[in-house]
């Protein structure tokens, strides 16, 4: 199996052999239930969509509804699809868990950053604003700057760095380490940090030799 939805419980640390503190990220993968297969014959390419997290009828819609109804699984919060690189044999209505993954695996985890709202320059680009306030350099210490020339060419350049909106993107990890593998609790422990918030949720893309 290619990958899995999953859910961010939070971080840890754990100590190595050596006796270095690693920061991790536990994971909860799946399970999963696969509710459509997609093939290079109906659809033209090769896929497995998965849905994760069961929800209330009444906050279903009917698309929704008649889709898992068709599929014979319950509403479910979220859908994804994975590419079935390989071709491998899958039906639907099977349950894929965090058995998938094994320990010293390598994933590719997708999520969506912390939204920080309107930001300013230096916190949203890492701008130094003013060292040291002086010589009339009252009240700007955190300011951009100039941001265009005036005469020529009369406006500011597309992609001029400034204050804006910050966060909420999505985000792609590579190469996490998995340490531990939890089966029977769904949970899987990575090297380093995901994006997101604690409860956001993730695709995990295995890693294939």
């Amino acid at each position: 199996m290619a990958g899995i939805i999953g859910k961010k419980i939070g971080m840890t640390s754990v100590f190595s052999v050596e006796g270095k503190n690693i920061p991790c990220t536990v994971i909860e993968a799946g399970p999963c239930v696969i509710t459509q297969v997609k093939t290079a014959e109906t659809d033209g390419y090769e896929a497995l969509q998965l849905a994760y997290g069961d929800k209330k009828e009444k906050h279903t819609t009917k698309a929704e509804f008649g889709h898992f109804k068709k599929a014979g699984v319950t509403p479910k919060k979220k859908v994804a699809e994975f590419h079935n690189t390989y071709q491998e044999e899958y039906e639907v209505g099977q349950v894929i868990d965090a058995s998938i993954f094994h320990e010293n695996d390598y994933v590719d985890v997708d999520g969506v950053s912390k939204g920080k709202g309107f930001q300013g320059v230096v916190k949203r680009h890492n701008f130094r604003g003013v060292n040291d306030a002086t010589h009339g350099q009252h009240n700007r210490l955190r300011a951009p700057g100039s941001i265009g020339a005036s005469s020529w060419p009369s406006r500011v350049f597309k992609g001029m760095r400034m204050a804006g909106r910050d966060g909420g993107k999505s985000i792609t990890i590579e190469n996490l380490l998995v340490i531990k593998v939890v089966p029977e609790k769904n949970l899987i422990v990575v090297k380093g940090s995901v994006p997101g918030a604690k409860g956001s949720y993730l695709m995990i893309r295995k890693q294939w030799n």
